[in-house]
């Protein structure tokens, strides 16, 4: 059972939209403003800056080559900039790659969208009225099971720089996320008659938990395994791994500060556990974008996999911006100018958040890592809102 005590070192996807106090200018390695001549990639990179964020770093792919932009600082100490090349944790956007596995599997016709959690995980999900009969691959994948998140058993008092260093190099099994996710009654269970059909949205990273101990039982081998096999290894993508439960990013990167509730100095939050199927890929800007560009462009799965992940149903409360809609393991929102809309997903863990976006032909992709969160004040929606905007005009 994980414990208040054990859940702080998890808690990637869960701080998504949290806000803090800003840094001051001084210590955030503020660069003057832009000056005629400087990309608009540069620009905007140097907004999100602005906002208090310690290094920032982003790239934007697609048929005419690269373009990147960087501002602030690698650490606090050294004052050197943040590296071209550096490696970040995604967090959420792991969603993402285990999707991926998923319909891959179902387009080989070892798994199928409407297969229950039971038929791979007999008895694996119940307790409390949970009940693995009634949700699906799809309701997992949606996030429409209904299923608790596994991270709500931390509360606001763990988020504190002691309890951080205290649980840093802590590892959870995904059987230890699931029973938490167990202890209470679900939200919800997915209608009786089309479980797959479940319109009912919200964000659990318990489902990709369960998602990757599905993929598992069908393939016999570890999740992991099956995302290098499957993705990384066929895209050539050499800076993109899964540390298991190393609780290290390597070099190079840069310092991930957080600042915690109450907190006016941030906190080296560097070291940590950043879970499994549900949050735990490391990667760079220039891989990420390339995944992204490979899944849409339509060399990742068939397109009728590429379709079932493209259908959506409203997710009304999740932050980002308004009509967001969730696929299988990607979200999709409407941007002004561009007629299909943007794809994208996102992921924050301590000390670093990951944006990205790309367009629905593959075509251009863009990605980003801010090395800095805040957990309390209106800074953080700040970062939040100059990001998105960043990406949206990057992908117009």
């Amino acid at each position: 059972m994980i414990t208040r005590r054990t859940g702080l070192a998890a808690t990637a996807a869960l701080l998504t939209g949290a806000a803090a106090a800003p840094a001051s200018r001084a210590a955030t390695g503020h660069k003057p403003a832009s000056r005629p001549g400087k990309s608009a990639l540069q620009k905007d990179v140097d907004a999100i800056l602005d906002t208090g964020v310690t290094g920032v770093l982003a790239e934007v792919q697609g048929a005419h080559g690269r373009t990147t932009a960087r501002a602030g600082v690698a650490d606090l100490g050294s004052r050197e900039p943040v590296p071209w090349d550096a490696y970040y944790r995604i967090g959420s956007d792991t969603k993402t790659f285990t999707a991926t596995v998923a319909l891959q599997l179902v387009g080989e016709g070892r798994l199928k969208l409407t297969d229950t959690v039971d038929r791979w995980l007999p008895g694996a999900v119940r307790g409390h009225g949970n009940d693995g009969r009634r949700i699906t691959v799809a309701n997992l994948l949606r996030q429409t099971s209904g299923l608790n998140d596994y991270l709500a058993r931390v509360g606001p008092d763990d988020f504190t720089p002691e309890a951080y260093r205290r649980d840093r190099f802590r590892a959870q099994t995904p059987e230890e996320q699931l029973t938490a996710a167990l202890g209470e009654a679900p939200r919800w269970l997915p209608d009786a008659d089309n479980p797959a059909g479940e319109r009912r949205w919200a964000y659990s990273n318990t489902n990709y938990v369960v998602a990757g101990l599905v993929i598992e039982a069908v393939t016999g081998h570890p999740w992991a395994q099956e995302v290098h096999e499957r993705i990384i290894e066929p895209l050539g993508l050499r800076d993109t791994f899964t540390p298991g439960t190393s609780p290290y990013v390597p070099r190079p990167t840069a310092t991930g500060y957080t600042y915690f509730p109450k907190g006016s100095r941030p906190t080296d939050t560097s070291i940590g556990f950043g879970g499994g199927a549900d949050g735990c890929v490391i990667t760079t800007t220039r891989d990420h974008a390339a995944f992204l560009r490979a899944l849409f462009g339509g060399r990742l799965l068939r397109q009728e996999q590429l379709a079932a992940m493209r259908r959506t149903v409203p997710a009304d409360d999740w932050i980002p911006a308004p009509g967001v809609r969730y696929g299988l393991g990607i979200a999709w929102r409407p941007v002004a100018g561009i007629g299909d809309g943007i794809w994208f997903h996102g992921g924050t863990s301590l000390g670093c958040v990951s944006e990205c976006g790309v367009t629905a032909d593959g075509a251009t992709a863009v990605t980003s890592a801010a090395f800095t969160l805040r957990l309390d004040g209106p800074a953080q929606e700040a970062q939040s809102v100059r990001t998105l905007r960043m990406v949206e005009a990057a992908l117009r």
